[in-house]
């Protein structure tokens, strides 16, 4: 967990930066409209080598967005955040859909200010072009996520289904990239759905996890290949599951045993109580009408011995317990 400084830390330092720049907050600058998109920034130190937590809070139309993420370093020209005590700071992050221009001060590489975004002229218009309708709230949201123009010629070269603005902006939040699409498609998917790269990269759907699936005989949609990875149906797992004697298990079946709960441990279970391979439907019925090891063998300790899977899960169902 990132290790953060206190809320009073940052109130206080946000308000010494706002009473310092008071001068320059009725308007950002001579000539500028007063529907000027604008708000507050905070630097925390990282977890991660290289980068720092940077945060951005718009206030526009009277309401307010956030941003916050792990930025590299190198981001803000000109800011030196090795250097100890507390120095004033003046840096512009530029984008292809406009700039955010960023002035406060950093104590000990932490800190905060006030920040303006001036979006680029051409940008909405060069969008436009390649198939993109932006408007003002979207170029804000592309310029914080640098949205670049080539970045959209590349998705635009890789045809894919329902690509639009907003796609773009979470492509950049969740790494779908090229490279990420065309190692999907080496690996054997024919992937075109802009919302399934996205749930791909939420729910870590790998071209390694593709791989080790067409080796073992498979062929998963990118549905089973998403419900695989929220269930925990993983390559590892179902090697263990081989190990006990399920090998190219169904996959919609090896997803309902991590539904219902049947593990290596239960087969084991099982197995050492006589049952050496019940059939998958049976493995899952057994979970779901609550037949375990334990309830097998108290039924075992008064006499019941040698009672088929069919016979235990109609017992659980009847009440019998």
């Amino acid at each position: 967990m990132r290790t953060r400084r206190t809320v009073i830390f940052l109130v206080f330092a946000l308000t010494v930066v706002l009473a310092a720049l008071k001068d320059r907050t009725g308007h950002v600058r001579a000539g500028t409209s007063d529907d000027v998109r604008s708000g507050d920034w905070t630097i925390r130190h990282s977890e991660e080598a290289g980068k720092v937590e940077f945060s951005l809070i718009e206030h526009h139309g009277g309401g307010t967005s956030s941003h916050e993420s792990d930025w590299p370093a190198s981001s803000f020209p000109g800011v030196d955040f090795s250097k100890p005590g507390r120095q004033d700071v003046h840096f512009v992050i530029s984008r292809d859909a406009g700039k955010i221009e960023c002035e406060g001060f950093l104590n000990n590489g932490e800190g905060a200010g006030i920040f303006h975004f001036e979006p680029d002229a051409n940008y909405a218009g060069e969008m436009r072009k390649l198939g993109f309708s932006i408007d003002e709230e979207k170029q804000y949201g592309m310029a914080v996520q640098d949205v670049s123009l080539e970045f959209a010629r590349q998705m635009k070269s890789e045809h894919l289904e329902d690509l639009d603005a907003d796609k773009l902006v979470a492509f950049r939040i969740f790494r779908v990239d090229s490279a990420f699409i065309e190692e999907l498609r080496s690996a054997g998917l024919k992937i075109s759905d802009s919302d399934k790269l996205v749930a791909f990269r939420i729910h870590g759907v790998t071209p390694q996890m593709i791989r080790s699936l067409h080796q073992a005989g498979y062929s998963p949609d990118e549905d089973t290949l998403i419900a695989m990875r929220i269930h925990g149906a993983t390559p590892e797992w179902m090697e263990e599951l081989k190990k006990r004697g399920y090998d190219h298990v169904d996959l919609e079946q090896l997803i309902a045993f991590r539904i219902h709960g049947v593990s290596p441990e239960f087969i084991d279970k099982l197995q050492h109580l006589g049952y050496s391979h019940p059939e998958p439907e049976e493995l899952v019925a057994m979970r779901i009408h609550n037949v375990t090891p334990e309830y097998i063998s108290d039924m075992r300790s008064r006499g019941m011995a040698n009672l088929s899977i069919d016979q235990l899960v109609s017992m659980r169902i009847h009440g019998i317990n």
